[in-house]
């Protein structure tokens, strides 16, 4: 069978799809990954897939120039005749699978991998384009395979009428390696707090950075790490400005974008997760989970799915800086408390969000979607 997995970002096929491809490639299916260029479409090459470029604008609102994009999709399909593709994110979910339809694919497969701004943002231009997208969504959806990570993302679209022309499986996240991201061999001595996320308003950067404060006023050797980069092609990125004044405060330092993810997660003691708007299963606390990290999050879609209060971390309001510093007091005053929870988390994460589980899970909405073609 030949399969096409397409995704936003070269990155995301990396970090998040590369188990799948290697167990569909395993199984003896070609394997055809499609991104827009990026550095780590070398990488995938090398370790011996087939990735193809293909420039896609992720803020590009000239319908030519997008139709142009959906055709140029259509085209390689036709020349590829792949039996199944496997779209991921927004936009390659709705250009996709009109594309797909357009070179007559057989079995088309789309995950919704989180809401997105238009969806969840309460501003005017995301209340303006919020029918657009549910329009588009609402065609492109229309008789094929849809994965969601949770259950509130997939109830959400229902609501709006998206969903009632498909066929819906939740599959709890992108599955992990749990034989790479483990619990580190030794506990660091010093308390870390650490969060991963892009710098964008609705991860809840501010709010971590005035909790980290209110902590750091009782225990001033708590180190806070915040790991990830401004993203200036989404209307919520974090500004320079804003960037440089939480610097100059000194409560949180700010790594930027980094690549040693397990490292940072094996040196820390606390994952935190401070998102206002919901995710799908957050990427960032399910390593954090495997490598065995008591959590803190906030209430929210995808972050509730992984945080089980009491047993592997704790629930905090969203936008509440002081009740999420209040958690993370009471979580650094206990070892006893971050060790059962961090062992928790691990023994969850192996049950229900291992590569294994998730690759198994996805492999039959792919035979069902076959199925359904023939």
């Amino acid at each position: 069978m030949k399969i096409v997995l397409f995704a936003n970002t070269d990155w995301f096929l990396f970090n998040f799809k590369l188990s799948l491809a290697r167990a569909l490639r395993e199984r003896g299916d070609e394997v055809i990954l499609m991104s827009p260029p990026g550095d780590y479409g070398p990488r995938l090459r090398e370790l011996g897939f087939r990735w193809e470029a293909l420039p896609v604008s992720r803020s590009g609102v000239n319908p030519l120039a997008e139709v142009a994009v959906i055709r140029r999709i259509a085209a390689l399909y036709r020349a590829w005749q792949p039996d199944l593709v496997h779209h991921f994110t927004i936009k390659c979910v709705i250009y996709g699978s009109f594309a797909a339809r357009r070179a007559g694919v057989p079995a088309i497969v789309n995950s919704v991998t989180g809401l997105g701004f238009a969806l969840l943002a309460n501003t005017p231009k995301a209340r303006l384009i919020r029918p657009v997208v549910l329009a588009l969504y609402r065609r492109a959806l229309r008789g094929t395979e849809v994965i969601f990570q949770n259950a509130d993302n997939r109830d959400t679209l229902a609501a709006h009428g998206v969903l009632t022309r498909s066929h819906v499986q939740v599959i709890a996240g992108d599955g992990i390696d749990v034989s790479r991201f483990r619990p580190a061999d030794q506990a660091g001595e010093a308390p870390v707090v650490l969060m991963m996320a892009r710098l964008l308003h609705s991860k809840g950067i501010a709010d971590f950075v005035a909790a980290a404060g209110i902590v750091r006023q009782h225990r001033p050797e708590v180190r806070f790490l915040l790991a990830g980069a401004q993203d200036p092609g989404n209307p919520e990125s974090i500004s320079d400005a804003e960037l440089a004044g939480w610097r100059s405060e000194g409560s949180v330092e700010f790594l930027g974008q980094r690549s040693d993810v397990l490292e940072l997660n094996q040196v820390a003691g606390i994952a935190v997760l401070a998102s206002t708007q919901g995710e799908g299963i957050p990427r960032a606390l399910l390593e954090a989970a495997a490598c065995g990290l008591p959590m803190v999050a906030t209430d929210v879609p995808g972050c509730r799915d992984l945080v089980v209060p009491g047993e592997t971390g704790l629930l905090v309001p969203p936008a509440d800086p002081q009740a999420l510093a209040q958690a993370l007091l009471g979580l650094l005053q206990d070892a006893a408390a971050r060790a059962r929870m961090g062992q928790a988390a691990r023994e969850r994460v192996e049950r229900c969000f291992a590569d294994a589980v998730v690759i198994g899970e996805t492999s039959a909405v792919y035979v069902r979607a076959m199925e359904a073609a023939r």
